[in-house]
């Protein structure tokens, strides 16, 4: 299965002009503990999905009271400056969109 088929939400924006943040949010609570008990979403994985040093990935953290995880990390060019291609942040979730997940 794929996350996007998983997840109730699954969406990007910008937590300030140098930092993108994906929010993932499920309504089956039994899908999302299988996903945090299995350590699928990590740095390394982000790291490799976004093409990015780890040392860039701020934060992953589990919301159990959201059925949901966020990943914070920094952005190669800050928003609105010369070569950003998405002002609001508003796409980048899209890596994680075809992440296969076995539940």
């Amino acid at each position: 299965m794929k996350l996007f088929d998983a997840a109730a939400v699954l969406r990007s924006k910008n937590s300030g002009p140098f930092e993108i943040t994906v929010d993932v949010l499920f309504n089956d609570p039994s899908v999302y503990y299988k996903i945090k008990e299995q350590g699928l979403i990590n740095k390394e994985l982000v790291s490799r999905l976004y093409n990015i040093e780890q040392h860039n990935i701020t934060q992953i953290v589990f919301f159990d009271q959201a059925l949901g995880f966020k990943i914070t990390f920094a952005r190669k060019v800050s928003s609105g400056t010369f070569l950003d291609r998405d002002v609001y942040g508003a796409q980048q979730h899209a890596p994680l969109m075809e992440l296969e997940i076995n539940l």
